[in-house]
């Protein structure tokens, strides 16, 4: 489920980078919550899956959508306009150590002593391949900023997604926060971009393919993966991002791949594999079933 996970949430990096070439990055991301949301909600009623939630499970949605799709992807959109798919999901890889450290300091979350080398281990490689693209000229700062806003909002909704319960209402819970992210990114697309898009076949593939897999299949499995081994230890899957962003990236928009970014993502593997080995959370800390 991790890996299937990452991969889908790696490649939604090219993806919409292609997107945002044609599109206004905020208009287009907000209907891409529309759809998704509509698809979803419409599928889990389907199922029997109803939308009356309890307050903490209404609450995690708000959450969740706010954190994620509207300041996370929001930024990251606008981000990509000006840095390469590959150095955004490096950015974005550094949230297990947020994770950690907020799990920690309003959670009481304890990490074990290998979990902790792990998650060290993990951002050493993350450093090791953005000290690399950063050495590089052409890198806008300001959007490297935006995409470290990102990973720490991204954070936030990862602690909060435990919230929401394993109920076989996931699906409905996960049409529901796309809605949310629609309508915060709509209300500040319209206040911030002038609509123009460049229709192209490569803007309504990337669309549909952002808007399926890495909305709704990612995230249905992310729920499932979260609520099964607990948020710190899902979230050091991240740390793959930089492989799969880097590589995906690399193959379909032509960026640069270096030795420095085999060897950093090598680590990486190295810190999961630690964390992963690593006992799991006390029971007090799991996700509430």
């Amino acid at each position: 489920m991790g890996l299937a996970f990452v991969f889908m949430w790696s490649s939604a990096f090219t993806s919409a980078r292609m997107i945002v070439a044609d599109a206004p990055p905020l208009a287009a991301l907000s209907l891409r919550f529309l759809v998704a949301g509509v698809i979803g909600v419409t599928i889990a009623r389907t199922m029997g899956q109803s939308w009356s939630l309890t307050r903490a499970q209404w609450r995690s949605v708000a959450v969740f959508g706010f954190c994620q799709n509207a300041l996370y992807l929001g930024l990251n959109f606008v981000a990509m306009r000006k840095i390469e798919a590959g150095l955004a999901s490096i950015v974005a890889s550094s949230m297990p150590l947020l994770v950690a450290l907020l799990g920690w300091l309003f959670r009481g979350q304890r990490v074990r002593p290998l979990g902790i080398a792990g998650l060290v281990a993990g951002f050493a490689g993350v450093a090791l391949i953005m000290g690399s693209r950063l050495s590089g000229a052409g890198v806008d700062p300001m959007s490297l900023a935006l995409c470290a806003i990102g990973a720490t909002a991204l954070a936030v909704a990862t602690l909060t997604v435990g919230g929401t319960g394993a109920t076989g209402n996931v699906l409905m819970i996960v049409g529901l926060q796309m809605f949310v992210g629609s309508a915060v990114l709509g209300i500040a697309s319209a206040l911030t971009e002038v609509i123009a898009v460049h229709w192209t076949l490569r803007l309504v593939l990337a669309f549909l393919y952002t808007t399926f897999i890495p909305g709704l299949l990612a995230t249905w499995i992310w729920f499932k993966l979260v609520a099964r081994i607990g948020p710190v230890r899902a979230a050091t899957f991240h740390f793959l991002n930089p492989f799969f962003g880097v590589t995906i990236g690399a193959l379909l928009l032509g960026e640069t791949l270096k030795l420095t970014d085999a060897v950093g993502v090598a680590i990486v593997m190295a810190g999961i594999l630690a964390v992963q080995l690593s006992r799991g959370e006390p029971a007090a800390t799991r996700p509430t079933p």
